[in-house]
């Protein structure tokens, strides 16, 4: 099936008041186990690569970009290609020439006004070549190993009147709101703030979207796209899944060198954890 773009994955979600699954892709077997669970929940599904995932790939976009369209280009669903955390406007510009259809552009770190002028360049960048960019208020906390923040710390969660301002004042497609969620959970424990989900899609006309969704429990997921929240990024839930299956088969087969046998387990288990997710965010049982 031909790649689909991220924005109106999102678009048809948001009107059937449901949520979009978006998985982090790390290597090939990530984006065919993504495709793979997909198919199995008939469901549509955005493979995100982040700006760690091409730095793990030697800084390079292109080949992993195309092997995630080749992925997608196969799939009996809808799939569109995303790049995701960009900070660094040339990984941005990179996307021109690939099969990448929308970005986010992280700069949550910087000051609020600094924020929107970075983002508000960045979403007009896009738009001239007709890219969808998502982009970040708040904190989420915990990515690339940095502490999680406090649910409740100063400035952790995303202000409904200022997220009004910023999606005004920036052009941007999609929000990421920080509302209790953090990146790099291994445990769902997370507890959401839904009354300020409810804001949130009360005050801000674009798709919501929620980062660090692994370690939200399943009801929660539920909840949250119940209240308006659309996006719904996951990735450290799909690496449990990949490396516990390996260290399981490793260990029954400790002599073994060929790694497909090992390799086929743990995109099996990626695959199988895909599939649940995207029925719960789809509001499916």
């Amino acid at each position: 099936m031909p790649l689909i773009g991220t924005g109106d994955i999102v678009a048809s979600a948001r009107d059937a008041s449901r949520g979009a699954g978006a998985f982090n892709v790390i290597t090939l077997e990530h984006a065919e186990a993504i495709a793979a669970g997909a198919e199995a929940a008939g469901l549509p599904v955005i493979l995100a690569v982040s700006e760690n995932a091409v730095r793990f790939h030697g800084g390079r976009l292109g080949p992993l970009a195309a092997a995630c369209a080749a992925v997608a280009e196969a799939a009996a669903v809808p799939v569109g290609l995303h790049l995701d955390h960009v900070v660094s406007t040339e990984l941005l510009r990179a996307v021109e020439g690939t099969a990448v259809s929308s970005v986010m552009f992280d700069a949550s770190r910087l000051p609020y006004a600094e924020n929107i002028a970075a983002t508000r360049a960045a979403a007009e960048w896009a738009h001239a070549r007709g890219l969808w960019l998502e982009a970040e208020l708040g904190q989420v906390g915990g990515k690339a190993g940095e502490p999680a923040l406090d649910a409740h710390a100063p400035g952790a969660r995303t202000r409904p009147d200022e997220a009004a301002v910023y999606a005004a004042a920036t052009g941007v497609d999609a929000l990421a709101v920080a509302v209790g969620s953090s990146h790099a959970m291994t445990t769902r424990t997370a507890a959401l703030d839904h009354e300020l989900i409810a804001q949130l899609r009360d005050a801000v006309p674009v798709p919501l979207v929620l980062h660090g969704s692994s370690g939200v429990p399943d009801e929660e997921l539920r909840a949250a796209t119940g209240h308006g929240m659309t996006k719904i990024n996951i990735g450290t839930a799909l690496n449990i899944a990949f490396s516990g299956a390996l260290r399981e088969h490793y260990a029954a087969h400790p002599g073994q060198v060929d790694p497909r046998p090992g390799l086929v387990k743990a995109r099996d288990a990626m695959s199988e954890t895909v599939r649940h997710l995207l029925t719960v965010v789809a509001g499916k049982h």
